[in-house]
């Protein structure tokens, strides 16, 4: 069909076009075979036969069909194009050829035309075939074929005048069918325009009216790259190899990504994937060789596994055309990469054509390496004079620099020019979109080796506290976060930018990168070397050592590198160990090429770089240590061998820095000072040097004048933005910053757009306490810099000052910057693939936000958002134990049992011993009652250490909750034994007083509690104890008034009112000894201070008291606390209705743990009300509540058995009153009275009488106890 020959001849188009001569070859012979009697399939076929340099069998074929009138003009244009392409042409048949083509032209017809233009647009003639095109539609009256073709020419001509005009062609040609070339056309025009997803649509129609045209999938391949979609991307790539098993631009594109974005420079199997296929596909076509070889060579980071591949690959090209100059030229730039300089300036040499400017760069690269200077230069200084006509080069401007580093040249020179080489770089990237070719030109490999050039200009170390990074560094961080976000799989950017945040001071950002870095190779010995130093700086020497190990356990060559030795000496050294420090650092010191002064080389194993820098660390440490260890002699000749040794080279100022140092050690100040002073300003390490004599100045001398004159002489002598923000600094430091705000004025007006410098200017100001005019400068500065981090300096300030409204008004506007918000989502949208390393750092800080959020909330009781912030914390880091526990205990403070030992379990599958956890544990088992499987969680707890007394504190309130109280003495008698110390420990004495407290012995647990009272830990906690036993040391319901007329017959002296009143002014003093750390602690130490109000039952103080637990149940919702100390309150002025209302509001809340007391407090209350208007089922339900949550309620007990006496049923009194006598340890005498009375109405007289003896031995006075019980007892017994 005719749909099926377009679609062929548009499929064999394409291949001519992208230069697969070979894949053109077979679809022609293919279409060939199928139109049998169409020979513009054999003008096709001969066409990728010849580009494929086989002349003489592509001449034979072209013969076959040149009479052909429509063929005859592109057939005699293909044979003169033969015949140029021999390696001795033949003069008469061009000029005779050239002469048939001049004569076929004049009479030829459109379609002859239409052939001769397709022919000179594929060899990439477009002006010449735009004159053959445009004849054709002439002639033809506007044939569709010629438009599309037109078209073509003009978007692929690289002249935006012609190419604008492409689409409304390529619509012209479209407008009565789908035509499959016409619609590519179009996609090319749209990609063209960088409308990517105008490109898309039209592929995908293209895909779906043409299903299986292979070129449409490689177009949608590459359009969704454009669109910086690399995981569709990589799914087409693969749907793509479904369809054409071997196709290489899927290959390349899979290799692509394994590099750039996976960093799996291991996975080179796409790469061995990508030769085979082309060896079998292309197997006389050099094109594609080269270009994917230089495309894979420039993203490795000079991986040895990829160069080897790629060296395949060219290697395979060269062979195929052993002519090229240009293949010459990229083997030469291969060896570089290897380290092969001699084998590398043979293959620049071979290059014929001497004018290659790409040849003379790679030339010049190897005179450098191998240190020919002067024939470098007059090389470069030829190359910049031509430079106006064969365009500025980013390349050439890195040589100058490089070449201007090795004369010694300033600072300032060489880092001038590696800027110009970096904006003329990138200047050539402008308009470019994502794509194989901006990844090409990306060239990150050259990046790198800018980065490392302005790495060797910046100090090693990075600058101390509130000092400046050197501005070097600023640029090397914007360089490389360029290289990565594009192309993240490089390691060897991400480890140069880990290296340039350590040495700007960064250091989380530097370890962040690190750790990506090695969690993707972590036999980086580079990483694990940097990442050492790192955790040294931090003072973390285990780790330091650890890291070191984890190098030489992946990399045992690294032993051969001096920075391993010279980072284990500084471990050693900082450890106190300097015998050891010493000895590393003189095996350090007899490596190969530490001596060979100024010397870059590498290693053996060619993985770590070994250069001068870390050679002279290891002299001047050497030196250092030396000298610490009393080797004063040693160290001198150590400082005398460095001096000797790097004399002449850009190091031997640090030496000379380094021996002002030894100076200082002796006191020596100056001549420390008079060795600085001889550095200059052009030297490298001037601003070093000054800044070490100002530190001089100082720290040493305290003179603050001489202090600032040397920052002030840096900028006289080397004026910069960098400079003058020392100067500011230091005017800062000595407290001084009138002055330091007219420096970063000055430094403002030559960076006006350093948000740094203005936000430093404020702060400044604010120092000078001048606020108004710091308000209005923030305010001016940010009509002109719309930077947020301004914003929040100056809300900052507006707090300080109280001036609520207008921070918040400040920080609105930052939040409402509409721009901010468009540029923070794509941020976030590109942060995951661009900037990996940092992705676990921000869900750290994420997840930190959330738990604060959370724990804001649970303080608020605001339980439930509590546990969805703590929720989301856990999707970010969802392995973070402390989150776990807080949403463990929330769980448990809310009663959601499941739910809590669902966390629980999941910490203790990790952590077995987790004490929070086990605990937690504990508490749900108590409230499943599970009370063996409860205590056993305690007793694992308790048997690894007896004196864990947290534990042992949560496991007596458990064990009195179970109805366990005495099985406490068993563990407070193992912690006991456990140390002779036990008994005076705060925790110990707490536990103890908890017991004696709980089993009615308040005056022992005071003496205990007062043990601890002053301790940090147990202190607080002990306070509160005590202030409750002194208000209430009976542990009677305040307010109740169900036992109060009995209570009252007892004994309402005038004695016990002095001993209440007494405790209460006990209680009063405690009170000033709690100081609360929460706003919770604070509400409860209100409470407890009005209690104190409460119990002097004066009228006054109660109503005083009163007002205040209505305030705090006002502010806080639900506050359980606060409501039951208001009904308290209330039930003392006798307001029965209104203490009701907030007891029977508290009766329908969820219990919790934290308020378990108050709980049973607020029923036993609410039971007491119900009792005494003889609501006896109402009251009953509440002590089981009461009883359930703790089974040792001895007031429970003793309510319940008041019911049952009340109705008569004394056997069953006589069994509540037993265990409210068992759980009060049988010391309260008028539950002994009680249970006496009912046992003798039950007429279990024996138990009367043995009750009456207990309850007299301790009271033998005890009213109406002898009388009414004892003595019937015995006459019933009688009778």
């Amino acid at each position: 069909s005719i749909k099926k020959q377009h679609t062929i001849t548009a499929l064999i188009k394409y291949y001519c076009y992208e230069k697969y001569f070979n894949h053109a070859v077979n679809a022609a012979a293919a279409a060939q075979r199928k139109f049998s009697n169409d020979p513009i399939y054999t003008f096709f076929h001969a066409y990728g036969t010849l580009m494929q340099d086989q002349i003489q069998e592509a001449s034979a074929e072209l013969d076959t069909i040149r009479d052909d009138r429509d063929m005859s003009l592109c057939t005699l244009m293909a044979l003169v194009y033969a015949e140029k392409k021999k390696t001795n042409p033949d003069r008469e048949v061009i000029q005779e050829l050239d002469a048939k083509v001049k004569e076929d032209r004049k009479s030829a017809p459109p379609k002859s035309l239409y052939y001769a233009g397709t022919f000179l647009w594929l060899l990439g003639r477009n002006d010449k075939a735009r004159d053959y095109t445009e004849r054709m539609i002439k002639f033809s009256n506007g044939s569709r074929e010629g438009i599309i073709l037109k078209a073509w020419i003009d978007v692929t001509s690289g002249k935006d005048a012609y190419a604008r005009k492409a689409g409304k062609y390529f619509d012209e040609g479209l407008k009565e069918r789908a035509d499959v070339f016409a619609l590519m056309g179009k996609a090319q025009y749209y990609e063209y325009r960088q409308n990517y997803s105008g490109a898309l649509e039209i592929v995908n129609q293209v895909i779906v009216s043409f299903p299986g045209f292979i070129p449409a999938l490689i177009k949608k391949m590459k359009v969704l790259l454009n669109l910086q979609d690399w995981e569709q991307t990589v799914d087409a790539a693969h749907r793509l190899l479904q369809k054409d098993k071997n196709n290489p631009e899927a290959l390349r594109m899979l290799a692509l990504h394994s590099l750039c974005r996976d960093g799996d420079i291991t996975e080179v199997k796409f790469l061995s994937n990508l030769i085979s296929s082309l060896d079998i596909l292309e197997p006389h076509n050099p094109e594609p060789f080269s270009v994917f070889f230089f495309n894979s060579i420039l993203q490795c980071g000079r991986n040895e596994k990829v160069i080897e591949q790629t060296l395949r690959m060219v290697e395979r090209a060269f062979s195929v055309a052993s002519g090229d100059s240009d293949l010459a030229t990229e083997l030469g730039y291969q060896m570089v990469l290897q380290g092969r300089i001699r084998e590398a300036m043979k293959w620049y040499i071979i290059d014929r054509d001497r004018t290659s400017v790409s040849a003379m760069t790679g030339i010049i690269r190897c005179q450098l390496i191998e240190g020919h200077l002067e024939d470098a230069e007059q090389k470069l200084e030829f190359l910049t004079e031509i430079q106006q006509s064969i365009g500025k080069s980013g390349e050439l401007s890195y040589l100058r620099a490089v070449l201007a580093a090795k004369k010694r040249r300033s600072q300032e020179e060489v880092t001038n020019l590696l800027n110009d080489a970096v904006d003329t770089h990138f200047s050539s990237l402008q308009g470019l979109p994502l794509g194989v070719e901006y990844l090409e030109r990306l060239n990150p490999d050259f990046l790198l080796e800018i980065v490392k050039e302005y790495l060797a200009l910046c100090p090693a170390k990075p600058p101390a506290q509130g000092q400046a990074s050197a501005p070097q560094l600023q640029q090397c961080a914007s360089l490389l976060d360029k290289v990565v976000k594009i192309v993240p799989g490089l390691l060897q950017g991400v480890f140069l930018l880990a290296k340039v945040r350590y040495q700007s001071g960064d250091i989380d950002a530097a370890q962040s990168s690190l750790q990506h870095c090695l969690d993707q190779c972590p036999s980086l010995a580079d990483a694990h070397l940097l990442m050492a130093q790192i955790h040294l700086q931090q003072g973390s020497v285990a780790l330091c050592s650890q890291s070191l190990e984890l190098c030489l356990s992946h990399n045992f060559e690294i032993r051969d590198h001096p920075l391993y030795h010279l980072i284990k000496a500084q471990a050693k050294k900082k450890m106190g160990e300097l015998t050891e420090a010493i000895q590393t650092l003189q095996m350090a010191m007899s490596l190969p090429g530490i001596r060979r002064a100024g010397s870059s080389s590498k290693s053996k194993n060619k993985k770590t770089e070994l250069s001068s820098a870390d050679c002279v660390s290891v002299f001047l440490e050497l030196a250092e240590a030396l000298w610490l260890n009393g080797e004063q002699h040693e160290a001198a000749k150590m400082m005398q061998d460095a001096i000797n040794e790097f004399s002449g080279t850009p190091e031997e100022l640090r030496v000379t820095i380094a021996n002002a140092d030894l100076a200082l050690l002796r006191g020596d100040t100056e001549l420390a000072l008079s060795m600085l002073r001889n550095i200059t300003p052009e030297q490298p390490y001037y601003i070093q040097a000054k800044e070490k004599m100002a530190d001089i100045y100082l720290n040493h001398r305290n003179e603050k004048r001489l202090y600032a004159s040397c920052y002030r002489e840096m900028v006289e002598k080397l004026p910069s933005p960098h400079t003058y923000l020392l100067l500011g600094d230091a005017y800062m430091n000595i407290q001084e910053p009138e002055k330091a705000i007219e420096v970063y004025e000055q430094a403002l007006k030559k960076n006006p757009k350093d948000g740094a410098l203005a936000s430093k200017i404020g702060k400044a100001l604010v120092k000078t306490h001048n606020y108004v005019k710091a308000i209005n400068y923030y305010e001016a500065a940010l009509k002109t810099e719309q930077q947020n981090f301004l914003r929040y300096d100056l809300a900052e300030l507006l707090m300080k000052m109280k001036q609520y409204e207008r921070c918040e008004r400040v920080l609105h506007d930052a939040l409402a910057h509409e721009p901010a918000l468009l540029s923070l989502q794509r941020v976030l949208k590109r942060v995951q693939l661009e900037q990996p390393d940092a992705v676990p750092m921000q869900k750290q800080l994420a997840a930190e936000i959330c738990a604060e959020i959370a724990k804001h909330y649970t303080s608020q009781r605001g339980y439930e958002r509590a546990v969805k912030f703590y929720k989301e914390a856990l999707v970010y880091c969802e392995t973070d134990r402390k989150v776990m526990l807080e949403l463990a205990r929330l769980y448990l403070t809310l009663g959601e049992v499941d739910a809590c030992q669902e966390q629980c379990s999941v910490i203790l599958k990790n952590d077995q011993f987790n004490e929070d956890a086990t605990l937690m544990m504990a508490d749900i088992m108590f409230r499943k009652e599970d009370y063996k499987q409860a205590v056993f969680h305690f007793q694992q707890l308790l048997e690894r250490e007896p004196d864990n007394y947290p534990t042992l504190s949560r496991l007596i309130d458990l064990l009195r909750r179970s109805g366990k109280l005495e099985d406490i003495p068993r563990f407070l008698d193992m912690a006991e034994k456990h140390s002779s110390r036990t008994k005076f420990e705060p925790g110990f004495n707490y536990c103890k007083g908890l017991h004696l407290w709980y089993t009615g012995e308040p005056n022992d647990a005071l003496r205990h509690f007062n043990k601890a009272r002053k301790d940090n830990d147990w202190g607080q906690n002990a306070v509160y104890n005590m202030i409750e036993i002194y208000l209430n040391p009976d542990n009677d319901t305040i307010g109740g008034e169900v036992f109060e007329t009995l209570d009252g017959e007892i004994g309402n002296s005038t004695e016990k009112q002095e001993s209440e009143q007494h405790a209460v002014r006990t209680a009063e003093k405690l009170l000033k000894e709690i100081k609360p750390q929460t706003p919770g602690g604070y509400t409860q130490l209100r409470i407890l201070e009005n209690y104190c109000f409460l119990a002097t039952k004066q009228k006054a103080n109660v109503e005083k008291a009163l007002s205040v637990f209505t305030e705090i149940a006002n502010n806080e919702k639900d506050h359980v606390p606060a409501l039951l100390a208001m009904a308290t309150a209330y039930m003392m002025l006798k307001q029965t209705p209104r203490a009701r209302n907030q007891l029977k509001r508290i009766a329908k809340m969820d219990w919790s743990i934290a308020d378990a007391d108050e709980f049973e407090k607020s029923w036993l209350l609410l039971a007491d009300i119900y009792i005494h208007s003889g609501k006896y089922d109402m009251a009953s339900d509440l002590l089981t509540k009461c009883l359930n949550r703790n089974k040792s309620c001895c007031k429970a007990y003793e309510y319940r058995g008041y019911i049952q006496e009340k109705e008569q049923a004394f056997r069953d009194a006589a069994l509540s009153y037993e265990m409210a006598w068992k759980y009060g340890n049988r010391t309260n005498p008028t539950i002994g009275y009680k249970l006496a009375f009912n046992y003798l109405k039950a007429k279990r007289h024996v138990d009367a009488i043995d009750v009456c003896h207990k309850v007299l031995a301790a009271h033998p006075n005890y009213p109406r106890m002898r009388k009414d019980i004892l003595d019937k007892a015995r006459a019933a017994l009688r009778s």
